[in-house]
């Protein structure tokens, strides 16, 4: 869909991108009451869950309840106005497009159960951390498949590319960042198990030296 977009930021596209600007600064505040005593590296994964469990039940919860109940496009209030902002670049998120819903109900509840779990895992050094962090990431990354693949297959009708907002903001951005970082998760996990093998392994060979 690639209908003609406004060259401009309206009033509504900057209060929803300060919006998510402000839902950033307390994943950064969260991170800093409760992981002040993490290393840096799980500081960053602390800011990204912190910021990933924000976004799931503050943005994509009211979507879901929208969208089940109704439609964000006869919704009303600020979020249903954020919503039909980001509709202007993917239509699917006005109507309750089933396959947007489903992806997004299993995100909200599995995938915001599953960060929490890892917060806390991350805390507190716990053995499944990395259980964990593999299976957010996977998830993560099957809902953005999910979300766009069907789309594509179909030639991308309901995706509007026309403005530099709606493309390289709204659709490249704002998804991007949720395909970036669980990769980016996925590698980390897998040199910290390969470090962990490595040290268990040195350790058996100490033990049998003995």
């Amino acid at each position: 869909m690639d209908s003609a977009a406004p060259p401009g930021l309206s009033l509504v596209s900057v209060l929803s991108l300060l919006a998510c600007s402000f839902q950033v600064l307390a994943a950064v505040l969260l991170t800093h009451r409760y992981g002040g005593q993490s290393s840096v590296r799980d500081r960053w994964i602390l800011l990204w869950l912190f910021y990933d469990v924000i976004v799931h039940l503050t943005l994509e919860g009211p979507f879901v309840y929208m969208s089940v109940f109704g439609t964000v496009q006869t919704s009303e209030g600020p979020l249903a106005e954020l919503w039909r902002e980001y509709s202007q670049a993917d239509s699917r998120w006005l109507v309750s497009d089933p396959t947007i819903v489903s992806i997004e109900i299993l995100t909200v509840v599995l995938d915001s159960l599953l960060a929490l779990l890892l917060i806390y895992a991350v805390l507190n050094d716990k053995y499944y951390r990395y259980s964990c962090q593999i299976t957010l990431s996977v998830c993560e990354l099957y809902g953005g498949w999910m979300t766009f693949c069907p789309d594509w297959l179909i030639g991308s009708p309901h995706l509007n590319t026309s403005s530099w907002l709606y493309l390289w903001v709204y659709l490249v951005f704002f998804n991007g960042v949720w395909v970036v970082v669980p990769v980016l998760l996925l590698v980390q996990s897998w040199f910290s198990l390969k470090s962990l093998h490595t040290l268990r392994t040195d350790n058996n060979i100490n033990r049998k030296r003995k």
